[in-house]
């Protein structure tokens, strides 16, 4: 197994596993919320495995926020569904506080999965956005591969026009040397 397909099942494992968990969160914190009390641990961990083989099926690409809106209203109905039949109610009625489907709860639920696909999607940009800026080398490194080889240094010495004769080894008699602190005024 290479090392890029070991990293993309654990970055594809990964990226369900925080989208499972964060939709059983949502679904069991809105369940007890609403009235269906709390979720046994069994049934909130059944529901998450569910949502987590789902995702990791459907994952393994960059997904837009219609794609991620629908995967999180489906898992929010499914989760949703579970609660409802598989834990127990707090006060033992026939729907545990949940009336007939009605479109407060729909707009309820439906809210909460837009603000959390959202989230979701979010997130999703912003690990996709690091991955490519990981994969992009440096823009240094770049121009350091990119820059032409037969550049010469540049010289740094002063150039003396040819015209202008040089006056090596000579003094010049008007030259003032005065050298120390500025003499005193008297």
């Amino acid at each position: 197994m290479s090392v890029v397909s070991s990293a993309s099942s654990a970055l594809r494992l990964s990226r369900a596993v925080v989208f499972a968990t964060v939709c059983g969160a949502v679904s069991a914190g809105g369940h007890a919320l609403a009235g269906g009390g709390p979720v046994p641990l069994e049934v909130y961990l059944a529901g998450v495995l569910a949502v987590l083989a789902s995702a990791h099926l459907i994952d393994g690409r960059e997904r837009g926020p219609v794609a991620v809106l629908a995967a999180t209203v489906s898992a929010q109905t499914v989760l949703h569904q579970l609660f409802e039949r598989l834990a127990p109610a707090a006060d033992a009625g026939p729907a545990h506080g949940h009336p007939a489907p009605a479109a407060g709860m729909a707009l309820a639920h439906l809210t909460v999965a837009a603000l959390t696909a959202w989230w979701l999607y979010r997130g999703e940009r912003a690990l996709w956005l690091v991955l490519r800026l990981y994969a992009t080398p440096p823009p240094v490194i770049r121009l350091l591969v990119s820059a032409p080889v037969g550049v010469a240094a540049p010289s740094w010495r002063p150039v003396t026009p040819p015209e202008i004769p040089a006056y090596v080894g000579r003094t010049v008699s008007q030259t003032v040397s005065r050298r120390g602190p500025p003499a005193r005024s008297r």
